[in-house]
């Protein structure tokens, strides 16, 4: 894999009209999914092997972002990238770890073994078509554990293929001053409310966002160093009686930049990109 393939995910590009029109030199779709059988196996050959599996969730994200927001930003930066140096992109793919959202309207939760058994069964299938470097992009935070798990597991069988795992972009070089607290920018926080204006602002309702509070409720006070699976929710719920009314998002997208200057969201995809890029180091 070229070191090119990463730094070009993370210098994702910063128009969206940009994003919809492929590069004049690539005949080839980058699209797993656009690709005829015998388009396929010329773009296997023309991206060395190396595939891109963008993994998002489906979740809520405020009343401002769409259910399918992780996958929407995580696929715009993967296929963007993948035009500057050509991979293959697998679909849609949103069979993550999300336990602790469940209970909201329009989330889609799959059992431990089914997330585990389906990925590998995915990257297994990926390989068996010529993709011997299989790049997971991630876009969820909820699966910050699970993918470099899965990962790690692989050492437990023989493989004629390898898989990386790029984690979240937050922050990009050279990016401006957060108009909120960088420390609870998160879940449909600025950052991320900023890059989906950037992949999908017909998507994006900001006029909503002042309906439902971002605040941390630190419900939860853990020592240093100790874990538990319903941190999330403790930080991002508010629980009033027997009523349980989750906000399920940290982050306040009410100070986010207008639709004319999403700097921000600029620089953290262009990061990304280059990201990407740069896992294909070796190709």
């Amino acid at each position: 894999m070229r070191k090119s393939l990463l730094l070009s995910i993370n210098a994702l590009c910063a128009s969206t009209v940009w994003a919809q029109s492929p590069s004049p030199q690539s005949k080839l779709s980058v699209h797993w999914e656009e690709l005829s059988a015998a388009e396929f196996h010329d773009a296997i050959a023309r991206a060395q092997g190396a595939c891109l599996l963008p993994f998002g969730i489906l979740e809520k994200h405020g009343l401002h972002l769409p259910l399918g927001n992780d996958l929407l930003n995580v696929r715009y930066a993967a296929l963007n990238a993948a035009q500057q140096e050509y991979a293959v992109v697998f679909p849609e793919y949103y069979f993550g770890q999300i336990f602790e959202a469940k209970h909201q309207p329009g989330t889609v939760a799959y059992s431990r073994r089914l997330q585990l058994d389906l990925l590998q069964e995915t990257t297994d299938e990926m390989a068996r078509n010529g993709c011997k470097k299989i790049i997971i992009v991630n876009g969820h935070g909820g699966n910050n554990s699970l993918l470099p798990f899965f990962a790690q597991t692989q050492l437990d069988t023989p493989h004629d293929y390898v898989v990386y795992v790029l984690g979240i972009t937050r922050s990009g070089q050279g990016e401006p001053k957060h108009k909120s607290n960088p420390a609870t920018d998160m879940h449909a926080g600025e950052s991320e409310t900023s890059m989906s204006m950037i992949a999908r602002p017909d998507l994006v309702r900001l006029d909503r966002a002042p309906q439902e509070s971002g605040a941390d409720q630190a419900r939860l006070k853990l020592p240093e160093g100790l874990y538990t699976g319903i941190w999330w929710f403790a930080r991002a719920g508010r629980v009033r009686g027997e009523d349980v009314d989750q906000r399920h998002r940290p982050g306040d997208p009410r100070r986010e930049s207008g639709p004319g200057e999403p700097a921000l969201a600029k620089r953290v995809l262009r990061a990304e990109q280059t990201s990407a890029g740069d896992a294909a180091v070796g190709r």
